[in-house]
């Protein structure tokens, strides 16, 4: 088969488009032909991207652990997939990843694929919409007339995050550049602030609660903007405990997990035309490279993707 691989730690220079051997599947796989699997900009920092999870290296590696396809064949423990099955699902980040034609994943890991989706929108839900719903719901409990405040709203996790708020009923308060207002306001947020020439803490006062995508400077500012007892949660940097207690608010830094149920229940939401994926760009399979160069000069509105199969 063909895959996107690396033997190298380092960025976007690193990989290599290139023959492969076609993965082998373990208790509990499946094998999926790809038809599409999404990038985060970031994967190749990760030490899981190297690593197995005993950190023991793998190279080469292959990267992007968001896949949209069909299973080619199941495991013979697996019962509830088989050959044929459109699937979408989050890979396990210890693991190689979808940027291949053929992929072994998980088969607990892959739900049903939105039917209302091709395979390149669909590729492009799975870590940043589990992020965006675990963040909100499991980690923040947002709830309906909450007030919640969103960095990086026109990003991957944020554009979800925006619209599952709406659809949760909270009023939702969005950062981002300008360009983006009127795209994030028919998302459904209330207010889209610029971060260029507006200071959040100084426009925002006694929200319920703040979903970080950005970290550093942000992530420190937003402390102060919540109310007793509300919530921070961060996907960009360390929420400590001692930071939380001074404030008087909960905050949970978190790190996404594949979950079949909560893919499910999104793509239900999807089919109904209740939320919807962002697309920034698409790249062929052997042009992973530029992708990841994209990604990383930042400012993408939601994903990047690769399309394996035309």
């Amino acid at each position: 088969m063909k895959a996107v691989r690396s033997r190298t730690r380092g960025g976007p220079e690193t990989l290599r488009y290139e023959d492969a051997p076609e993965p082998r599947l373990g208790e509990g796989d499946a094998l999926v032909r790809v038809h599409a699997a999404a990038i985060t900009p970031t994967e190749l920092t990760w030490n899981s991207t190297w690593t197995d999870v005993h950190g023991k290296d793998r190279r080469p590696i292959v990267p992007s652990f968001e896949v949209s396809g069909k299973v080619e064949r199941v495991a013979p423990d697996v019962r509830d997939l088989a050959e044929g099955d459109t699937v979408y699902g989050l890979l396990n980040f210890w693991r190689d990843g979808a940027a291949a034609e053929y992929a072994a994943v998980r088969a607990a890991d892959l739900a049903p694929k939105p039917r209302s989706l091709d395979h390149v929108q669909a590729a492009a839900v799975p870590l940043s919409g589990l992020t965006a719903w675990q963040a909100l719901f499991d980690h923040a409990r947002l709830s309906r007339g909450d007030r919640v405040l969103i960095h990086g709203a026109a990003g991957g996790v944020g554009s979800f995050a925006v619209q599952f708020a709406h659809w949760r009923g909270a009023e939702v308060i969005a950062t981002a550049s300008k360009r983006h207002d009127e795209f994030l306001t028919g998302l459904g947020a209330d207010k889209v602030l610029d971060y260029s020439s507006v200071r959040f803490e100084e426009a925002v006062r006694d929200v319920d609660a703040v979903l970080d995508t950005v970290g550093g400077d942000t992530l420190e500012r937003s402390w102060g903007v919540l109310r007793e007892h509300g919530v921070l949660v961060t996907i960009a940097g360390d929420a400590p405990e001692d930071k939380a207690a001074k404030y008087g608010v909960r905050a949970a830094s978190i790190l996404v997990q594949p979950n079949r149920d909560q893919l499910i229940q999104i793509g239900r939401l999807v089919d109904a035309g209740t939320i919807r994926p962002i697309v920034a760009s698409v790249f062929s399979l052997s042009n992973a490279r530029e992708a990841f160069a994209q990604g990383l000069a930042g400012h993408n509105r939601g994903k990047i993707v690769l399309r394996v199969v035309a």
